[in-house]
């Protein structure tokens, strides 16, 4: 009987056991499997970091699909919908993706006819799944500015180099020479020439300098134009003579500005040593003044010259553009007064425009706004009549 009694507990041990891995083996498979981490989800405060970032950033999947991008990055064209729209940018992902490797490099991008933008682009791995981060900084105003100061140092290297390169010269000639003197005064008068170009180039180089230091005017007042008028061609006139052209002056006599008076004279005195250089002799450089609307008046300065090509008109106020290089250097012109121009009607916010016509000559005009404090200019009849300046 105890024999028999072990055996039925043993056999009952056994099915005990049977059953409770049969339940547990029954649990198991009706318990659902833990899914795998989604490919096409962001890891936990990604999207908060990315919103906050200065550059456009693109997350894209291992399928090449745009996760997330930033408003930036659309706004630039690199992203469409989910889809990446460079194929350099999709080319480095594919490689970042196979190595893990980071890489940056600078890109251009183009699209269409307009002109490219230039972006400086770092892509690099985010953890698993194959997800990758594209960052893609604008470099585009920051190659321009250097294109230009890379313009700007090449030009007045040239511009103060030649007038140096003949004063060098025309001293050893002189020093050759000493013994005529007929010699010796054709020199020194072609030295106080270029002593004199040189000196140019040097104050329209302070004076441009001084014009990028700020947008406005600093400590504006009330200007009468008459006194700018007047002032810039007195300034102007010994230079006028040996041409015999004649400075006349028309318009408004009574118009106000606020601004700076020295720096709208050297506006408008550039203006006509401009008009001067680019005239035949024995012709007439009109500076007139009038009010254009009840907010703003308007300086014009026309001449009988040459004329500017229509394909020049838009350079014509970038520093040291010369439509003609050879009339130039014969002139003296240092390539600086039609910049210097631009900037001082900037920063008195006005803006300043020509119409010219090839043979027919040219008309400079300065717009700036009335002086806010002071009463409207009265609606009178503009006085249409020019007067040779006195």
């Amino acid at each position: 009987m105890e024999v028999v009694a072990g055996l039925a507990g043993a056999v009952g041990l056994v099915t005990g056991l049977v059953a409770g891995l049969a339940v547990r083996a029954s649990e198991r498979a009706q318990r659902p499997v833990d899914a795998p981490t989604p490919l096409s989800s962001l890891p936990s405060g990604v999207a908060s970091v990315l919103s906050v970032l200065p550059s456009s950033a693109v997350v894209i999947d291992g399928d090449d699909r745009v996760l997330r991008a930033s408003s930036a990055a659309r706004a630039f064209g690199l992203v469409s919908g989910d889809r990446l729209l460079v194929d350099e940018l999709i080319a480095m992902a594919r490689l970042v993706r196979r190595d893990g490797e980071i890489r940056e490099e600078e890109i251009e991008v183009v699209h269409g006819r307009r002109e490219g933008r230039w972006f400086s682009v770092r892509v690099a791995p985010m953890g698993s799944h194959g997800l990758v981060l594209v960052l893609a900084e604008d470099l585009t105003e920051f190659r321009r500015v250097e294109a230009v100061r890379r313009d700007f140092v090449a030009n007045v290297s040239h511009e103060l180099k030649t007038p140096v390169g003949a004063l060098s010269l025309l001293s050893e000639t002189v020093e050759d020479a000493a013994d005529d003197p007929e010699a010796v005064r054709r020199f020194a008068k072609r030295m106080q020439h270029e002593s004199a170009r040189l000196t140019n180039v040097i104050q329209d180089l302070i004076t441009l300098t001084r014009l990028q230091g700020g947008e406005i005017v600093e400590r504006p007042r009330t200007v009468n134009l008459d006194d700018v008028i007047h002032e810039a061609v007195d300034r102007c006139r010994l230079k006028a003579e040996p041409k015999e052209i004649t400075l006349a002056i028309g318009g408004r006599d009574d118009l106000l500005a606020y601004g700076d008076e020295e720096l709208l004279t050297t506006a408008v005195r550039n203006l006509i040593d401009n008009a001067i250089a680019y005239s035949p002799e024995r012709t007439r450089v009109v500076v007139c003044t009038r009010l254009a609307d009840e907010n703003h008046v308007e300086i014009s300065v026309t001449d009988q010259g040459i004329g500017i090509p229509e394909a020049d008109l838009e350079r014509i106020f970038e520093r040291f553009y010369r439509v003609d290089p050879a009339r130039s250097r014969q002139t003296g012109g240092t390539g600086l007064g039609l910049a210097i121009v631009k900037h001082v009607t900037t920063r008195h916010r006005g803006d300043v425009n020509v119409w010219s016509k090839e043979g027919s000559g040219s008309t400079f005009t300065i717009r700036l706004p009335l002086p806010s404090t002071s009463a409207p200019a009265k609606e009178t009849p503009e006085q249409d009549t020019v007067r040779e300046a006195p």
